[in-house]
């Protein structure tokens, strides 16, 4: 049941996810956290993070990681595959039925519609991702990595890689692990003088 679980969430990603990975990663969301309850969301932004810092397409690499994670190598490759299809049976058909009518009003109209649907989409998640942020950091922290990202990305141009190596760098070495390293010395030496 789990495989079949695992083909459907991401085929179901794969088949309405227009635009590309990162309009279906909403979809995946969806899939993943809520209805299938595989991971949570601070788990998710994490997969997702990750992602982004590889190269490829996005969803292929949540899937199979994602899939891998649920059921092991036979997951990943259902998980795999269930999103390559619905892109690769998609392209051959609509591909070419389109190109007779791609000059079409209806046909331009269809897809500058579909843009609003998945910026909302892409914002409800960013939202999620703040409101989860905001739990674990707190809001003036929250706030600081929100700006400072957007200047770094929009403004300055900077590759979402470096800035999540650079995060991921400050995670393990910077002065909150020093702090918990301390704190986790002196619990030692406490417990060491009271065998002692």
């Amino acid at each position: 049941m789990t495989y079949l679980n695992l083909f459907l969430a991401f085929f179901r990603s794969g088949m309405l996810g227009y635009g590309g990975g990162p309009s279906s990663i909403p979809l995946v969301h969806k899939e993943v956290v809520e209805k299938y309850k595989w991971m949570n969301d601070e788990e998710f932004g994490d997969v997702l993070a990750l992602g982004n810092t590889l190269p490829g397409p996005i969803a292929t690499k949540m899937a199979g990681y994602i899939g891998y994670r649920v059921a092991g190598f036979l997951g990943l490759t259902i998980a795999l595959l269930a999103t390559m299809l619905p892109t690769i049976f998609l392209m051959i058909l609509l591909l070419t039925s389109l190109r007779e009518f791609k000059d079409q009003s209806w046909v331009q109209g269809m897809t500058k519609g579909v843009i609003p649907v998945v910026a909302v989409m892409l914002a409800v998640l960013t939202w999620q991702f703040v409101q989860a942020s905001k739990k674990s950091l707190g809001l003036k922290v929250s706030l600081l990595h929100l700006f400072a990202g957007v200047v770094l990305l929009q403004f300055l141009g900077m590759h979402p890689g470096i800035i999540i190596g650079l995060l991921l760098a400050y995670a393990l070495f910077g002065p909150v692990k020093e702090k918990k390293d301390r704190n986790e010395n002196a619990v030692r030496v406490r417990e060491g003088e009271k065998t002692g």
